[in-house]
């Protein structure tokens, strides 16, 4: 595979070509080049039906202009899981403060953790849920699920994309959870020229893949991804999509011929309020370096030494997991959580808290 990824635009692609046999071979041609070769795209005619996505959409405005009692009721600093509100300049990305609010949630389940189980197993837990808002429970919870079904289509196409004989080995490596945030960018009042770090370049460390729903309207950008040349390309709303993108964990399973894409979201003069959506499928907490390395070891290897367009030698591989000091995929994420979210870290999980924070 080539060793830089060039692009100056993000694919479009249309999964309704999957339905048909005569044109799935073009969709999941247009999805291996994707895959291997840009890291993020476009689909549309996904599935999801409009009503569970103009739903939640409708109710962003709604909750974040709950009082500040409403939103403190439901803080993330009252979860272990690392569920519910955080307001604005309060998560860090590449060391800085994020300018957006946002409001986390994930697939309900019950709090289940002991101190005979491992550490991580205590981000497995309930939501919080505003009691000034109770209509959003459900329709938080249909997007969810819709958003769980997409992922499982989708998984099944990546696996037919990359010649895999059989998807079962992507759905081995799910969670039993997924995890949702509603985003709010404020509007900018910036000087000409100058921009502002709305999230900054990152590429996602909490999920398998991220299924985005940009949730303004076409005219308000800030969406952009890094190409191979050090370009940043804009990612537009594109109407009836979602942006999808691959998470830090595809990337070591597929040996890095699947690269997660560096991306991050500025603030420019001028611009209005933005509204996001990130779905971020799961992986589950227990995998191990061994098993993320060497369960399609063999696979990708044989995918990488046949594909014409690609360059001989090895891949490198980006990850802070593989990287790092701990073996299994839920102790990175908790240090990753409790890096980002430091009072939560201090409240729940201090005996870590140093050690996670100034390795």
């Amino acid at each position: 595979m080539p060793s830089r990824r060039d692009f100056n635009q993000i694919p479009v692609l249309d999964l309704q070509l999957a339905d048909d046999i005569s044109t799935k071979p073009q969709l999941l041609a247009q999805l291996r080049h994707a895959l291997i070769h840009v890291g993020f795209l476009y689909v549309v005619n996904h599935g999801v039906p409009q009503t569970a996505i103009s739903d939640i959409v409708n109710a962003l405005p709604d909750l974040f202009s709950l009082p500040p009692e409403a939103k403190e009721e439901v803080a993330l600093s009252n979860s272990p899981h690392f569920l519910g509100y955080s307001g604005d300049g309060t998560e860090t990305t590449a060391g800085k403060a994020d300018r957006r609010e946002q409001f986390e949630f994930a697939t309900e389940l019950d709090a289940k953790w002991s101190t005979a189980e491992p550490l991580y197993e205590r981000l497995r837990g309930p939501n919080q849920w505003p009691s000034a808002y109770p209509s959003l429970r459900p329709i938080v919870e249909t997007y969810i699920s819709e958003m769980t079904l997409l992922g499982q289509r989708f998984l099944r196409l990546i696996a037919e994309a990359l010649s895999l004989p059989s998807p079962e080995p992507l759905f081995a490596f799910l969670s039993d959870q997924h995890r949702l945030k509603l985003v709010r960018y404020p509007p900018s009042t910036l000087e000409p020229g100058s921009l502002v770090q709305g999230v900054g370049p990152h590429k996602d460390s909490s999920g398998w893949w991220t299924f985005l729903l940009q949730a303004s309207s076409p005219h308000v950008r800030g969406l952009q991804v890094l190409s191979g040349n050090g370009s940043w390309i804009d990612a537009p709303v594109v109407p009836g999509s979602f942006v999808v993108n691959i998470g830090q964990a595809f990337e070591v399973v597929t040996g890095g011929v699947c690269k997660a894409t560096t991306h991050r979201v500025v603030l420019a003069p001028d611009s209005p309020e933005r509204f996001s959506i990130p779905f971020f499928q799961g992986v589950k907490r227990s995998l191990t370096k061994q098993e993320a390395v060497g369960t399609l070891e063999d696979h990708f290897k044989r995918l990488h030494d046949k594909d014409p367009s690609g360059t001989q030698g090895a891949i490198s591989i980006d990850s802070p997991f593989l990287e790092g000091k701990y073996d299994t995929w839920g102790e990175s994420q908790l240090r990753t959580k409790i890096r980002s979210h430091r009072d939560v870290g201090k409240k729940f999980y201090g005996h870590v808290f140093d050690k996670y924070v100034n390795e």
